[in-house]
């Protein structure tokens, strides 16, 4: 008579039974790691970040070697910088900034390819993201840190919300060498304030955040001009995104040419 496989034992010393508890216990940990609090939200929920931050700390450094010529800073709340910049720069860095969680899988799983592939991870990253960058991180391409980046970015979505993860990224965004945030640079490139920036002044700052040392409105570069166009093309074509942003309070808009 065949036994019954119902009551045939189980060896849990099998390696399969192993590999299979490691990858279960590393799943579970994994989620309680991604999960947990990274920091404390009451210090980010309001006012300006603490500073100096992690981008800032860099910049600080290179040039207590090289004699630069310092930090350009000012904090300004959402409602007191131009609709037009922030809508410049959420079609530029991330049209899907209001549909994701601070952060876009497949963008994750490209650099997860990238890194198993040998090659050197790439941008790709959401407005969130970059934030969390900018404010914690390194500037290591690496998969690890990656992974911090996007549990930074998850938490930030979720613990402060879009409007303050905008209004922050729009206040310690490099646009130029050492020019932190769209009251700087308004001040630095057009010599207005952040409330004075217009559509088309809007889309230059945006166009120099990809690469701030070397294409900005100062430098005027051919890399900086093609994309000052696009930006400027599809804030054109967004009229759903203008809504939200005044829906979320963004400041007031300014009429082309008027004057600062």
């Amino acid at each position: 008579m065949r036994p019954s496989p119902y009551n045939a034992s189980v060896n849990l010393r099998h390696p399969l039974w192993s590999v299979a508890a490691l990858l279960l216990a590393g799943s579970a940990g994994a989620i309680l790691w991604w999960r947990h609090p990274p920091l404390a939200t009451g210090d980010w929920a309001t006012g300006p970040p603490p500073h100096p931050w992690a981008a800032w700390q860099r910049q600080e450094r290179v040039w207590a070697q090289t004699g630069g010529p310092g930090i350009a800073y000012a904090y300004r709340p959402l409602e007191e910088i131009s609709r037009e910049l922030a809508v410049a720069v959420v079609v530029g860095e991330d049209l899907g900034f209001f549909s994701h969680s601070g952060v876009d899988p497949r963008a994750i799983w490209e650099a997860v390819r990238q890194w198993f592939g040998g090659r050197r991870l790439r941008g790709a990253s959401t407005l969130s993201q970059q934030l969390a960058r900018i404010l914690f991180l390194s500037n290591d391409r690496t998969l690890a840190r990656k992974v911090r980046e996007a549990r930074l970015a998850w938490w930030l979505d979720r613990e402060l919300g879009k409007r303050r993860v905008l209004e922050l990224y729009l206040n310690v965004v490099e646009f130029g060498p050492g020019v932190y945030g769209a009251e700087a640079a308004a001040r630095r490139y057009y010599g207005c304030g952040a409330h004075q920036l217009d559509a088309t002044r809007a889309a230059g700052l945006a166009a120099a955040i990809p690469s701030p040392a070397v294409d900005n409105p100062a430098t005027r570069s051919p890399r900086w001009r093609a994309r000052e166009e696009i930006i400027a093309g599809r804030m054109t074509r967004v009229a759903w995104l203008w809504e939200l942003l005044a829906a979320k309070g963004a400041g007031r808009l300014v009429k082309s040419g008027e004057p600062h």
